[in-house]
Formats: C-alpha cells, structure tokens, sequence
C-alpha cells in the first residue's frame, strides 16, 4: 500500500501538469504555439514525475526523469 505522502505528492504534481495542459490549450488557441508547446512539455513533466512519486522516486533534471519514466 502507498504511503499518504506518496499519493499526496502524486496529486500535486497532476495538479501541476492540469495547469500547464490549460495554459498549453489557452496559448494554442491564441496562436502561440511555441509558448503552447513548451506548456505542453512541462505538462508531461509534472505528469511523469507524479507517476514516479508514487514509486518514492524524485528526479528534478528533466533527463533524469525521462531516463527513469523509460526505464519503467
């Protein structure tokens, strides 16, 4: 069973990737698709790292994430 602090930093972090996903979808219906592409990207970061956190891992470099996320 997940500890409480695992899944709590789980939902932060999937708060944290709904918040980019909105500002990618506001930023692409502006027209702005470079800022909408990176708010898409740290999307999928903070969604990563959600995952990861419920295995107790933490990785702040982004390589660090997408080699352990690959990895699983």
């Amino acid at each position: 069973m997940l500890d409480a602090a695992r899944i709590d930093l789980s939902k932060y972090r999937l708060e944290r990737a709904g918040e980019m996903l909105k500002t990618a979808r506001r930023d692409l219906d502006a027209g702005d698709y470079a800022s909408a592409n990176n708010r898409a990207y740290y999307c999928i970061f903070h969604a990563m790292r959600a995952t990861l956190a419920l295995t107790g891992e933490d990785y702040k470099k982004h390589s660090g994430v997408i080699s352990r996320f690959s990895e699983q």
